[in-house]
């Protein structure tokens, strides 16, 4: 194997070393202990193979040079987002390079006839939500912040404006809440390239246009939850992102497109090759298409000097050469992109291996069912290897799927959730649509100048997006297609050095150490789970259930308590479609569901949950309504023999170190209401010195009453959930100022008709610098405390919330 390929190893082993140890990768102990590792492995093999040996030496300082970059890179995007934060707080203006406004997502309201995959429900914004880039100088260094951005007016894709407001500093850049932008002063062609691309999508493919965005021009944002997880579900998400797979099929549809046209080959190479520059550069250079264009570029080179060229050389030098941004190793697009592509070229050296061992191979000489047994798997083996035409592309492709499933699962389990076992199978059967399909996207894309040629060609593309949704929904629909997981890092880590080593295998002349090396990974991946015994903090998860209230608090130990159950609708519920899915991906037993009243968009999903989770203890306000859910909760009680019990102020329950105090109500206020939302169970969860005030839909006069009964340091939160989704008639000043919050929730359908949250309450919050995490907006928020620090994750975005004494309250 050539050089090349090994120095690539070793860069981007340590560039992955550097970005997950951060700032302890830059300390002496470290680098001496890593130093002291790779000098072990030089010696070890100075014992046997001398040269290699000598060789390895700079192997090791181009390991050692990765962890450097990639620590140093990931030093650099901390103090840029804290200096973006910090000027923002001094009032001063900054740079914003606008990517486009974002689809406004909704929760997962009930399916409706004829909706179209792909399509996620919109409504008005009180602004305009998107993303950019914030740039500006500080010292020598050039920060350009990736921003998530709210603006109080519109800007166009492209735009350069000057902003003010208020940042918040998160993993992977600042969320902005704009107060003020000032007139744009220039454009971003690129950015504004695409925006115009966008626009056209949207006018040729209407409802479509989503789905279409997210293939041809990588924006996600409109792609609906549900949409997204169905297609993960049946191991196709990977297509919903503009990945090397996508510019390869363009690229190959252009050279067929010249070839017709009778161009000279070396022209056709150019001219398609410059149209693939150009589009990767319009995209924004995102690393998969980067590595497509990079090992596109390499082949055509190595034909047109008519030089021989190693598979792996190509894939290493399409997977370095995005990684003169270190960080880009942490990006699941090219971490899909690299680990698919490593696959592929695993595959086929399996396949080249296969044949002449299937065909080699000697009769057994053993006797019994054993020796049949064996002459079976022989002559499939020869059946499989000698198929021509459609059966040998069949077993080309199955065997390829199976491997790309097997080198990705790591990577799809940690970042979904659930490995799909249909993959190799729906890609079988996706690959030739694909295949079809993103040409003909590109090529009405090329014809939107000529709007009747390009309007034909995108109602030409709606059967094969029904198709590709057809089987994405069938795939995910069918029973036991999707395994549930929740592997911790460790797991993560041991499974994915367990892929790399079967593929590294595939490229070895013996291929014994390097399986034995891969068993023992996913032993100790399959082991550590076993010890870990749970997450080892405290999370709080909003779940997007639309226009309803659904939570569910994770033990240290991995045990689940839920709060509400979200709503119903005809045909289906919050409770099976969102909540359940939600809590067996990450696996762990339900230990008590709450509900806070009986309302349908809190109980709605009620019913699902208890037959499908089985909570050991069901507690409620023992409020009856006429609530068809809550009338089928208690039947599914009744039929389950779970454990019934009203809540009583000052009950408490104690689960893994976590403390459950009931507030309100008691029995005689309960008795004197007649709204159900009055009588609403207020809970109040500790974990060392952190506080969780869940008001369910209680209002002003609950609120009144709880300010009477208690003290103010009984009230006080680190986290309130605003009662009755932020109306009005909830979450007033006096109770407000009592609880002291740093962070609020507003569990929230979007463009409800209810408008909620209410404009006061959103000015109360303001006014005393409490953020609040919208799942109208952000979808499913998780909080997660070790009793110490508090940290949250919305909208794909972690940051660690600030302490009070960092927090002006006026």
């Amino acid at each position: 194997m050539p050089l090349l390929i090994y120095a690539a190893g070793w860069w981007l082993a340590g560039l992955f070393t550097g970005a997950l140890l951060g700032p302890w990768a830059t300390r002496p102990a470290w680098l001496a202990g890593i130093m002291l590792l790779a000098g072990l492995v030089v010696a070890l093999a100075w014992r046997s193979r001398r040269l290699r040996a000598v060789a390895g030496l700079p192997l090791v300082g181009i390991g050692l040079a990765g962890v450097l970059a990639s620590a140093s890179a990931a030093h650099d995007a901390r103090i840029c987002r804290a200096a973006t934060v910090e000027r923002m707080a001094r009032g001063e203006w900054l740079s914003l390079r606008f990517d486009g406004a974002a689809t406004e997502r909704a929760g997962p309201a009930p399916p409706r006839r004829g909706r179209v995959a792909g399509t996620a429900e919109t409504a008005p914004a009180d602004g305009l939500r998107g993303r950019g880039t914030v740039r500006f100088a500080l010292g020598a260094r050039r920060c350009a912040v990736a921003a998530s951005v709210r603006l109080p007016s519109a800007l166009g894709a492209g735009d350069i404006a000057d902003v003010h407001g208020p940042a918040l500093a998160t993993d992977r850049g600042v969320r902005l809440a704009v107060d003020s932008v000032r007139a744009p002063t220039g454009r971003d062609w690129l950015r504004a390239s695409r925006g115009r691309v966008g626009n056209t999508i949207d006018r040729l493919f209407r409802e479509r246009a989503p789905l279409v965005r997210a293939l041809v021009i990588a924006d996600q944002d409109g792609i609906a939850t549900v949409v997204r997880d169905r297609f993960a579900d049946a191991g196709l998400v990977h297509l919903l992102s503009v990945s090397g797979m996508h510019v390869a099929i363009i690229a190959s549809a252009l050279l067929t497109i010249t070839a017709a046209m009778r161009l000279p080959a070396t022209v056709g190479a150019a001219a398609s090759l410059a149209l693939i520059l150009a589009y990767v550069a319009m995209l924004g250079a995102p690393a998969p298409a980067v590595r497509s264009a990079v090992m596109l570029l390499t082949v055509m080179l190595a034909t047109r000097w008519q030089r021989p060229l190693h598979e792996w050389t190509a894939l290493a030098l399409g997977a370095v050469i995005p990684t003169v941004q270190p960080l880009v190793v942490l990006d699941l697009g090219w971490q899909l992109s690299v680990s698919g592509m490593a696959a592929l070229v695993a595959a086929r050296a399996i396949l080249r291996r296969w044949k002449p061992y299937a065909l080699s191979r000697p009769a057994s000489s053993r006797g019994g069912p054993l020796g049949a047994w064996s002459g079976a798997l022989r002559q499939t083996q020869r059946w499989l290897v000698t198929r021509r035409g459609v059966s040998r592309w069949l077993v080309r492709e199955t065997i390829t799927g199976v491997v790309a499933t097997i080198v990705t699962a790591p990577l799809i389990a940690w970042t979904f959730g659930r490995v799909s076992v249909l993959a190799p199978v729906t890609n079988l059967l996706a690959g030739p649509i694909v295949a079809f399909l993103q040409p003909a996207l590109f090529l009405a894309l090329l014809a939107g100048p000529l709007d009747p040629i390009a309007q034909v060609i995108a109602d030409a593309s709606a059967l094969p997006i029904a198709l590709l949704d057809r089987i994405a929904t069938a795939a995910a629909a069918m029973p036991f297609a999707v395994v549930q997981v929740a592997p911790t890092l460790p797991t993560a880590i041991g499974a994915g050095l367990a892929a790399v080593a079967v593929v590294r295998a595939t490229a070895a002349r013996r291929i014994a150490p390097w399986l034995r090396m891969a068993a023992v990974a996913l032993v100790a991946a399959l082991w550590l789970p076993t010890v870990s015994g749970g997450p080892g903090v405290l999370e709080v998860h909003m779940i997007d259930v639309g226009q309803g209230d659904a939570f569910a608090l994770r033990t240290p130990r991995g045990r689940w308590v839920l709060i509400d159950a979200g709503p119903s609708w005809d045909g289906g519920d919050a409770g099976r479609r969102a909540v359940v899915p939600y809590v067996q991906r990450r696996g762990g037993a339900v230990a008590l569901m709450v509900l806070s009243h009986a309302h349908e968009d809190h109980v709605g999903g009620a019913a699902s949950v208890i037959r499908a989770l089985e909570p050991r203890q069901w507690w409620e306000p023992a409020f009856v309504t006429s609530s068809s859910g809550y009338r089928r909760a208690l039947t599914a009680l009744r039929e389950s023999g779970q454990l019934w019990r009203r809540v009583y102020p000052g009950q408490r329950w104690q689960l893994d170190g976590v403390s459950i105090d009931v507030l309100a109500p008691d029995s005689s206020w309960t008795a004197a209401q007649h709204d159900a939302n009055e009588t609403s169970v207020v809970l109040r969860v500790g974990y060392g010195r952190r506080r969780f005030l869940f008001m369910g839909d209680a209002e002003g006069d609950e609120e009144a009453w709880l300010l009477e009964r208690l003290p103010a340091e009984a009230l006080q939160a680190d986290v309130l959930k605003l009662g009755h989704h932020g109306s009005r008639t909830s979450s007033g000043a006096a109770f407000v100022r009592a609880v002291n919050p740093l962070v609020g929730l507003v569990s929230v359908g979007a463009g409800n008709r209810y408008r909620h949250p209410s404009p006061e309450v959103l000015e109360r919050f303001a006014a005393r610098q409490v953020p609040l995490l919208r799942s109208d907006r952000e979808g499913s928020v998780v909080l997660s405390t070790n009793g110490q620090w508090l940290e949250a994750v919305a909208h794909g975005d972690r940051w660690r919330i600030p302490e009070r004494s960092a927090i002006r309250r006026p």
